[in-house]
């Protein structure tokens, strides 16, 4: 039988933060982590990293300007005279199945760097409701600049204003 290897020192930590939360049988004892000596000053100083804070992607609204994007685009945007280059039209789809071609088709838009594409949901409350939460999720969210209904009638349609590609 072999040998079990022992545990590094971050599975040791992890293991004594873990098992504090647990009881422990009777006869046994806690895992005690002895910390680690301090560096030599030279190496404390070799080891600073610079670390970038994260950037903070906020969720885009629909007929809401976001931060980034001028006046003038915005208002040709909303007021449906931006001319979208694809369309995506979702009638008689399953919520699954429109999820799944909203994505394939930002996806694609954006990696062809088209800059406005319209996706249609109908009158549909649940498509309507469900596709703003799709757009806000990982994959897409940073893909898209803003959305916005045509026309305050027409709720039944939303433009996508995709991001350049940098």
């Amino acid at each position: 039988m072999a040998k079990a290897k022992a545990l590094s020192r971050a599975d040791q930590q992890l293991w004594a933060a873990f098992s504090a939360n647990i009881s422990l049988l009777p006869g046994r004892a806690r895992l005690t982590i002895e910390p680690e000596p301090a560096p030599p000053p030279a190496a404390a100083q070799a080891a600073v990293r610079v670390v970038k804070p994260a950037t903070v992607v906020r969720p885009v609204q629909v007929d809401q300007p976001p931060p980034g994007l001028d006046k003038s685009s915005w208002q040709k945007l909303a007021g449906g005279k931006t001319r979208p280059a694809k369309r995506l039209d979702l009638h008689g789809h399953t919520a699954a199945r429109a999820h799944h071609a909203v994505t394939g088709f930002i996806e694609r838009a954006y990696a062809e760097q088209t800059r406005c594409v319209e996706i249609i949901t109908g009158k549909g409350a649940v498509l309507a409701r469900e596709l703003p939460l799709w757009l806000n999720a990982a994959p897409l969210r940073p893909l898209i600049l803003a959305i916005a209904h045509p026309h305050a009638a027409n709720t039944g349609s939303v433009l996508i204003l995709l991001k350049r590609i940098r």
